[in-house]
């Protein structure tokens, strides 16, 4: 790993990035508009009273902290990787003395700074506004952390994984937006997740949906028991295993049938 060269590669996209940053202001104004709309919808639905034994302010927290957890984790590269090998692109980065993953990790790194100088004023002005309900034990914050963290790493590399598949097929990206839907209606963005029905409750503990996004939420607002909490970070770093397994085979068989022409 060429680290001098990986940091050099963050701090030039990073700049890139900043040109244009009125642009992806935008887009995470963008991504604030659903859990904005679900907010509302669930806080008012709360009233003066509590749904599942959660009040207004606690969903006005939840879906607060969901702003800035989907903000840290959305892997808008993903949606990119498809191009580059359809168009010949990779080619480019192929012959550098890095691997291209560390553009696209760059990428990941350098989009984050840019979006957070826009969405942590923002959400601070909302909390200031809403009044959200949210006591932070020490506890709590210390595993928010890690959990944060692997939820990023997971979103990520998942669907880099699925990205992949371009070496394949034409239209992989439909696969990530495929994920996006599942990590919608399973991770807590529609609904906390306690607000699901049975069936559905039951597969967004299972499944790694809920591991890319709610999971880091639920255990910052201290929704969860220690037993949990535990089992939840299993089943993410089980899943996190899983995606880099898949990564790995998929990039490897990809290399070898990879061809293009230009780039």
């Amino acid at each position: 790993m060429n680290l001098r060269g990986a940091w050099a590669l963050i701090k030039r996209t990073w700049l890139s990035w900043l040109q244009e940053r009125s642009f992806f202001f935008l887009l995470a104004f963008g991504w604030m508009i659903s859990p904005l709309i679900y907010l509302f919808v669930w806080s008012t639905a709360a009233g003066a009273g509590t749904v599942v034994g959660m009040t207004r302010g606690e969903f006005v927290a939840y879906y607060l902290i969901l702003i800035l957890v989907n903000q840290l984790t959305y892997a808008t590269s993903n949606w990119t990787v498809g191009d580059m090998i359809r168009y010949g692109y990779l080619s480019g980065q192929l012959l550098r003395p890095l691997s291209p993953f560390f553009d696209t990790l760059a990428s990941e790194i350098a989009g984050r700074v840019v979006f957070m100088t826009f969405v942590i004023p923002v959400t601070t002005i909302l909390a200031f506004v809403l009044r959200p309900e949210l006591q932070i034990t020490l506890g709590n914050g210390l595993a928010f952390v890690p959990a944060l963290a692997m939820a990023w790493a997971l979103r990520f590399i998942w669907g880099y994984a699925l990205a992949l598949l371009a070496f394949w097929a034409t239209r992989a990206d439909a696969l990530v937006a495929l994920q996006d839907a599942f990590i919608f209606l399973l991770a807590g963005q529609v609904a906390p997740t306690v607000l699901l029905p049975g069936a559905l409750q039951s597969a967004s503990v299972v499944l790694p949906f809920r591991y890319m996004l709610g999971f880091p939420v639920e255990v910052l607002m201290g929704s969860l028991g220690q037993a949990e909490v535990v089992r939840g970070f299993v089943l993410q770093a089980c899943w996190l295993a899983l995606a880099l397994i898949a990564f790995l085979t998929i990039w490897r068989a990809g290399m070898k049938r990879y061809s293009a022409v230009g780039g």
